[in-house]
C-alpha cells in the first residue's frame, strides 16, 4: 500500500525519545519531511542523526521547543513552515505527568499538567491550522494513554487531562470536517519506553518488589503476553495520518494487546 507520504511535512513532538521518536522514524521511512522537537537540543541532535541513518531520509530536522510555552509552540510552526512549506500531518505528544493521588497533589502540579497534557495540544493545534487550511487538508493524531477508556491507579492527572483531550479531539473532528482535517487520539497501553519503566518502577518500590516482578505481573493480564513495541505503536499512527486514511476521524483507539476490557 502506497501511502503517499513522501515529501509530506510531518511536526511530532516530544519526539527526542519514546512514542514519538519511534512515530517519527515511522514517517522518515515513509520519505516524509519530519520536524522532530522537544525540549533537549542536545538528544533531539542525536536523535535526529538516528532517523537519517535508519531511515535513509535526510530531510529530518529538529526544532527545540517547551511545549508549555506558548511562544515557543509559535516559534516551532513556523520554523517548520521555514524547512518544509507547511504542516501537513501534526502529531501532538508530551511527557506524562507525575504519578500521585487526589490528597498528594498541589495546585501547582494540577497547572502544570494542565499547560503540558492539554493546553498544549490546544495551543499546537491553533497554530497549524492555517496551513492545513489553505493546502486542502491534514491530519491531527493526539498521543494520550490507555486511561481514556479504563483510569489507572496512582495517575489522576493522567486520568483527568488525557480524557480532555479526548472531548478536545472529539470536538475538533465535528468542526474541521469540512476543512477536510482528520482528528484521531491514540493511547498507547504498556508500551516498553523510559515512561513505561519509571511507572514500573515506582510501582515497584511501592509493592516493596522488584521492577522484574512487576513488569512479569502485568504481561500476565496482557492477552498478548508481552509489552508493545513503539514502532508497533507508530505503524498505527502512519497509518491514520496518511492518505489510506480518508474517512476515519473523532476516534479513540488503543494500541495495548487487548490490556483494557472496557468496551
Amino acid at each position: 500500500m502506497d501511502l503517499q507520504l513522501k515529501g509530506k511535512s510531518v511536526l511530532v513532538t516530544a519526539s527526542s525519545k519514546g512514542l514519538g521518536k519511534a512515530t517519527a522514524l515511522e514517517f522518515a521511512k515513509e520519505g516524509a519531511k519530519v520536524v522532530i522537537s522537544s525540549r533537549n537540543e542536545e538528544e533531539l541532535q542525536k536523535t535526529a542523526e538516528e532517523l537519517k541513518s535508519v531511515s535513509g531520509n535526510d530531510h529530518v530536522h529538529y526544532v527545540p521547543c517547551d511545549i508549555t510555552d506558548y511562544n515557543s509552540i509559535k516559534n516551532l510552526v513556523e520554523k517548520t513552515v521555514e524547512l518544509h512549506g507547511t504542516v501537513d500531518v501534526l502529531i501532538n505528544n508530551s511527557g506524562g505527568p507525575p504519578a500521585g493521588t487526589f490528597d498528594s497533589l498541589t495546585d501547582e502540579q494540577w497547572q502544570k499538567a494542565f499547560e503540558l497534557n492539554l493546553l498544549s495540544f490546544t495551543r499546537l493545534v491553533r497554530e497549524v491550522l492555517p496551513y492545513m487550511r489553505n493546502s486542502g487538508g491534514g491530519h491531527i493524531a493526539n498521543f494520550t494513554s490507555s486511561s481514556i477508556k479504563q483510569t489507572l491507579d496512582n495517575l489522576i492527572l493522567s486520568n483527568t487531562y488525557r480524557a480532555g483531550v479526548v472531548g478536545l479531539a472529539k470536538s475538533l473532528s465535528q468542526e474541521l470536517a469540512k476543512d477536510n482535517i482528520l482528528v484521531n487520539t491514540i493511547g498507547p497501553g504498556r508500551i516498553g519506553t523510559d515512561r513505561v519503566a519509571q511507572l514500573d518502577a515506582i510501582r515497584a518500590d511501592k509493592l516493596g518488589v522488584t521492577y522484574e516482578e512487576v513488569k512479569s505481573s502485568t504481561e500476565q493480564n496482557i492477552p498478548i503476553g508481552r509489552y508493545g513495541k513503539p514502532e508497533e505503536f507508530g505503524k498505527l499512527v502512519v497509518f491514520l495520518c496518511s492518505s489510506a486514511n480518508t474517512y476515519i476521524t473523532g476516534q479513540s483507539l488503543l494500541v495495548d494487546g487487548g490490556l483494557v476490557k472496557a468496551l
